[in-house]
């Protein structure tokens, strides 16, 4: 925590204004960094509250009247106004950039935030107390600020498509836990789900398979012969990324390369080494068939989609994939030998580093900074590329070490697509491991590094693979009630208290309730 000082120093007035302290407890998910509840007294929120806007805070405004109309069922949002009593948020840069002071009193709420972000953390703050008290807000001051600058989730559109609007459902939960960024995986071997104007082909014939696999076996009984799929024009790419920066949510899109690109392949052959006629792919796992690293033409491509991707996203850094690419087709192909030969590389693995470097200088000299999965650390890279370790801690630890910034994410606990209980019991079918919520909120993401490398750990992040989650409903229930443990490893790492955190949980239960949320209840039944 950067200004514990100054949430000392407000806090210690607080204390001469408000009423002396009781066993009252907030139950808040992700916990605050600071709490000072009064022993009795309450502000009640209504539909005629009045929110008042200081400082040009229209859209965090917009924002939370939005959700309040949805809880309360009126016709009418809450009103707004820029004076007058009711919920104040303003601006102080002397609080932390997504931080917030909120201050409950018997005349106002006001909330404070560093940044337009911060604001909107503190109103999401009120939210739940708001729906999950009756209105009722007690009398106290909290102050609080995340853990790390990079709070992620992932969300894969190509096993299985999610449309526009369940896409933003998914913002919308993020956004509620206080998560900032979206990682989008919008291409892959069994489709590709993003128009890119230079080359049609790709939704044209990329964007479909011929069926899909349901099972875990490899018999023709596992697959379900129905031809499967979809993509996002660039209207509607352009329509959820402005909906997650209205909530504060970056959207980082991922386009792998060079594996991981069968897809591709099957819409442009010329990709290929051999240039191989192949289908979009129905099994789940790892292909041979990558992207030739030895043609200039493969090159060209990349930089094409890449320029159409830059267009569309603001993000700053930009996701090329980089994992599980074999380097079978590499071997035996006389181009990309002879690359390797011209670059003085020595194996296919610098192969690909070569590939990686190539397409990072080319995002840097578009503004932007490349991130990849930790695969992209076994062919090279430089100490500007962001590495998201998912094969465990190792990769982020060594990563950190040598100067890059890390998103930790390793498979054990950070994948949601694993089962959440040890018996799987009523679970249906998953892709295999286990995660319960108890193991994600036990994740210490700064273990086992020095405190030179602890600063290089920008960020926390949880996955959902769509390999056997078909719709929005079961997306859901893999992600609720695990987010929230995700949420306070990312928001609250350095106070998270196992022995709050079951009472906070039933009741952020009524606010999954209250929000018409899908969630496993297998925690709350006490089942890990």
């Amino acid at each position: 925590m950067k200004n514990l000082s100054r949430i000392a120093l407000v806090a210690l007035s607080l204390i001469v204004m408000l009423p002396a302290l009781s066993a009252r407890e907030l139950h808040v998910v992700p916990q605050p960094a600071y709490t000072d509840i009064a022993a009795e007294g309450d502000y009640t929120v209504t539909p005629k509250t009045r929110i008042v806007v200081v400082d040009n805070l229209w859209n965090p405004a917009e924002r939370f009247t939005e959700d309040m109309q949805r809880h309360f069922g009126t016709e009418k949002p809450m009103p707004t106004a820029k004076n007058g009593k009711g919920i104040k948020i303003r601006l102080d840069s002397c609080i932390p950039a997504e931080g917030y002071e909120m201050t409950i009193s018997e005349d106002e709420i006001l909330i404070i935030g560093g940044t337009e972000a911060g604001v909107y953390y503190g109103l999401q703050t009120l939210r739940q107390i708001i729906v999950t008290n009756d209105g009722k807000v007690p009398y106290g001051f909290i102050a609080d600020e995340p853990t790390f600058s990079y709070r992620g989730a992932h969300l894969d559109v190509v096993r299985h498509f999610f449309s526009v609007d369940d896409v933003k459902r998914y913002i919308d939960i993020l956004a509620s836990h206080k998560l900032n960024r979206l990682h989008w995986h919008l291409t892959d071997d069994q489709g590709w789900r993003i128009e890119i104007k230079a080359y049609p082909e790709l939704t044209e014939k990329g964007s479909m398979r011929k069926e899909t696999l349901i099972g875990h076996g490899l018999e023709p009984k596992w697959w379900d012969g129905e031809p499967y799929g979809g993509y996002y024009t660039q209207e509607e790419i352009r329509d959820i990324v402005d909906y997650a920066a209205k909530r504060y949510v970056t959207i980082v899109p991922e386009i792998e390369m060079p594996g991981h690109s069968q897809a591709a392949l099957h819409a442009l052959p010329w990709l290929g080494c051999q240039e191989q006629e192949v289908d979009v792919w129905t099994m789940w796992g790892v292909t041979p068939e990558v992207l030739c690293a030895g043609k200039e033409t493969t090159y060209e491509y990349l930089e094409n989609v890449l320029k159409e991707v830059l267009e569309l996203f603001p993000s700053e850094l930009i996701h090329i994939g980089g994992d599980e690419c074999p380097k079978d087709r590499w071997k035996v192909c006389e181009h990309c030998q002879a690359k390797m030969k011209a670059e003085g590389l020595d194996n296919e693995e610098q192969l690909q580093g070569y590939l990686v470097a190539r397409i990072e200088k080319f995002l840097i000299a578009n503004g932007r900074r490349m991130i990849g999965w930790d695969e992209i650390l076994d062919g090279g890279v430089t100490e500007t590329a962001t590495v998201m370790s998912w094969r465990g801690i190792e990769g982020g630890i060594y990563a950190a070490e040598r100067g890059n910034d890390v998103v930790m994410t390793p498979m054990n606990p950070c994948y949601f697509d694993f089962y959440q209980t040890k018996s799987r019991e009523g679970e249906g079918l998953h892709i295999g491991g286990h995660n319960s919520f108890e193991k994600v909120y036990a994740m210490d993401p700064l273990a086992g590094m020095s405190d030179d490398a602890k600063k290089h750990i920008i960020g926390v992040q949880c996955n959902m693979w769509s390999e056997y989650l078909p719709t929005m409903a079961r997306v859901e229930k893999m992600l609720l009630p695990r987010l929230a443990a995700m949420s306070e490893v990312q928001w609250a790492t350095d106070r998270r208290n196992p022995a709050t955190i079951r009472t906070r949980m039933e009741t952020l239960r009524k606010f999954y309730d209250a929000c018409g949320w899908n969630y496993t209840p297998y925690y709350f039944e006490g089942r890990e």
